[in-house]
């Protein structure tokens, strides 16, 4: 099911989705590779590095909602609580500042990978933009 799932999410990927793809799969000539629409066990991430543990997730406008803020806040405690960073990014953000963007990803998978439970570095409302 969630495969099936994150077949058609691929399939009706975002612009700012499609965009970053292309940046981030640039990744694997410095030995990263990243998933996009990855089933991660109950959840779908827009884009997930295993070796580095990190999570790249883009919002829409419907994120800064507060049921929706709820839920972001709740997704990333889970994804930090299996030892995942979660870096967030509005889709315009990806858009009129890929380069920003792509620098923020690239000095995240510098780092070692976090302990569990660390926080999330976010730039949409949920985080604030930095690592809490």
């Amino acid at each position: 099911m969630a495969d099936t799932r994150a077949r058609q999410l691929r399939q009706k990927a975002t612009d700012a989705e499609r965009i970053l793809w292309a940046e981030l799969r640039d990744f694997k000539r410095g030995g990263m590779h990243f998933r996009r629409q990855a089933p991660f066990d109950r959840y779908i991430v827009d884009f997930v590095c295993h070796s580095h543990k990190l999570i790249v997730e883009l919002d829409g406008s419907q994120h800064g909602e507060d049921e929706a803020i709820i839920y972001d806040e709740e997704r990333t405690a889970y994804l930090n609580s299996r030892g995942y960073r979660v870096v967030r990014f509005w889709n315009w953000e990806v858009t009129k500042e890929r380069a920003r963007v792509v620098d923020v990803i690239a000095r995240l998978a510098e780092e070692p990978p976090p302990e569990k439970s660390e926080g999330d570095f976010s730039t949409s409302p949920q985080g604030g933009g930095e690592i809490s």
